[in-house]
């Protein structure tokens, strides 16, 4: 009898246990999002091939600046989202990868500027902790008059005539929403180390610590989608959206938080109290979404390799779901 009894216990000191670690490891993981976690390698004044760079209206906010490559006879078009700390003069994307170059094998690369701490979402209101002078509405640009102008720039491309959309870290997450809720626009989405279960315990304060440090800093999260209970935080979480994934093309990329090939010795203490519980949050992250979109019958692509939160992992997550046919 005494056995029967001590085995449930154990069970629910485990699962105490585990939920404390998850809720602990969000914080402190989150928490790194702010300490620029990850190496820079520049490359801008890469390849020029079918580069156009154009305005479109921000939608209340300022005019969004986009770089492009396009090459006529690609097949698809994939839109890039950046990180917390993106610039307003060029996309992270360019600034620390080659995946422009993917416009020379078949697929349009397309990069809005700007937006640091935005989740790329329509806000509810300026954030007033740091008296930003206009409502972040990222969502609105995005599926709106980004696709707009693309359209008119020739860029909705192949069979489907719709676009992918594919993102890191808080631009991962913000793309299984953005492809989700926008089926008439998007086919397919990726989330390269994306936190793809925002209803997780502890995922609010986390973001919350996150945002305080993110220049121009700090950022009030209450003013994006309100407080923690309000419904937003449910309709733009990515596991709460997979119902609406069905017959999709999605891709879910994380590193495992263990050191890797672009993990270099001046960027040790970075990469290992930062990047690596960073990318470890995300890889549980990743697992939890790619288990639900199981049971719901959403096949995921994923990729899943030593790697902490860096850029030189999400260049490699990207051409490896292009040589897999993500982008076909």
């Amino acid at each position: 009898m005494r056995e029967a009894v001590a085995g449930p216990r154990r069970g629910r000191t485990r699962s105490r246990f585990v939920a404390a670690f998850v809720a602990v490891a969000t914080v402190i993981g989150l928490a790194g999002v702010v300490g620029g976690a990850g190496q820079a390698n520049a490359r801008i004044g890469g390849t020029q091939v079918g580069l156009q760079q154009f305005y479109v209206n921000g939608c209340g906010m300022p005019q969004v600046k986009v770089r492009a490559w396009k090459r006529p006879g690609n097949y698809k078009t994939v839109i890039l989202l950046d990180g917390m700390r993106a610039q307003y003069d060029y996309s992270g994307w360019e600034i620390n990868t080659n995946v422009q170059e993917m416009v020379r094998s078949g697929v349009n690369v397309v990069e809005p500027i700007g937006g640091p701490a935005s989740f790329y979402t329509d806000w509810d209101a300026p954030s007033n902790f740091n008296g930003q002078r206009y409502r972040y509405t990222w969502n609105c640009v995005i599926t709106n008059t980004l696709v707009r102008a693309l359209d008119a720039r020739g860029f909705r491309v192949g069979p489907s005539r719709k676009y992918a959309v594919a993102g890191l870290s808080m631009g991962g997450n913000a793309s299984l929403v953005i492809g989700a809720q926008n089926r008439q626009n998007f086919d397919r989405a990726a989330s390269l180390s994306g936190y793809n279960f925002l209803s997780a315990p502890g995922m609010h304060t986390a973001l919350r610590l996150a945002m305080f440090d993110v220049d121009p800093k700090p950022w009030n999260i209450d003013c994006m989608w309100g407080p923690p209970w309000s419904p937003r935080w449910y309709q733009n979480d990515p596991f709460l959206n997979i119902n609406r994934m069905h017959g999709m093309k999605i891709f879910v990329g994380s590193g495992n938080g263990l050191f890797g090939q672009y993990n270099a010795l001046p960027n040790v203490f970075d990469d290992l109290f930062k990047g690596s519980t960073l990318e470890f949050l995300a890889f549980t992250q990743a697992k939890a979404f790619e288990a639900a979109a199981f049971v719901q019958g959403v096949p995921v692509m994923t990729y899943y390799a030593n790697g902490t939160h860096a850029w030189g992992y999400w260049q490699d997550m990207l051409w490896n779901a292009k040589n897999r046919g993500f982008f076909h």
